[in-house]
């Protein structure tokens, strides 16, 4: 009898600490937080230390497609040391960046001193508009590329942009057979081919960009076009209106 009230009060008291603890649920919130890379007391201001900060504040403006912007500099000693800084991140920006290189026309700022910072003001001109910006599709490799220009072609859209996270040698032939692929199974072989477009333009891109102006083409048919009339000569344009002028007094 004794050996069962212990039993029983050891179960009691698991009860209370050990089963309840099986029932608790931990929850976590992700909270939009400010990123290092905004001024906390400026909230159209950005701030950079260095030269991937900079970078980067450049990357989330062209993402956002803003055309003017101010950033400010810290820990820059002088002016010599800002524009050469300015001049390396507008040009790898656009030279080795994949969004840089397709999104970007150019880029140009200028600077002034204030009191622990240079502030720079900014101003971008695109190439693409922000809806094509905001269309950029992210995909690991190129094996997605199939079903994501069979997605294309089935809403009628005339151009795809692909941001690439792996890219692996023999990646561009790779790309072209898909292409070919896909368009032999549409029936598209005989339409002019597509556009296809690397970002940056070298060997290991990091964005690729289809125009799928053929396929268009193929699905809705050129209608007759319209006879055009010949154009007047000046003789008879001037006689034309005298008529006008008669007709109406």
């Amino acid at each position: 009898m004794k050996k069962l009230k212990i039993t029983a009060a050891l179960c009691a008291l698991l009860l209370l600490t050990g089963c309840a603890s099986l029932l608790e649920r931990q929850y976590s919130t992700v909270e939009p937080h400010s990123s290092k890379f905004w001024e906390s007391e400026a909230a159209a201001t950005l701030r950079a230390e260095n030269h991937q900060d900079l970078v980067n504040d450049l990357l989330l403006l062209i993402g956002q497609h803003t055309e003017n912007a101010t950033i400010r500099l810290y820990n820059f000693k002088d002016d010599m040391t800002v524009a050469e800084t300015l001049e390396q991140a507008t040009t790898e920006i656009q030279q080795e960046t994949p969004m840089g290189a397709y999104a970007v026309e150019f880029i140009t700022s200028s600077s002034q001193a204030q009191r622990g910072y240079y502030e720079v003001s900014v101003q971008i001109s695109y190439r693409r508009t922000a809806e094509q910006i905001q269309a950029v599709v992210n995909a690991t490799s190129t094996e997605a590329l199939s079903s994501l220009l069979e997605t294309a072609l089935d809403n009628g859209e005339t151009e795809l942009a692909v941001r690439i996270g792996y890219w692996r040698t023999g990646d561009r032939e790779r790309v072209a057979e898909i292409a070919a692929q896909l368009r032999e199974e549409r029936g598209l072989a005989d339409t002019p081919p597509w556009g296809v477009y690397y970002y940056p333009a070298e060997e290991t891109a990091g964005l690729i960009e289809f125009v799928l102006e053929g396929a268009e083409l193929d699905a809705q048919p050129v209608p007759p076009a319209a006879e055009t009339p010949e154009p007047e000569t000046a003789e008879e344009e001037i006689e034309e209106i005298s008529e006008n002028l008669k007709t109406n007094t």
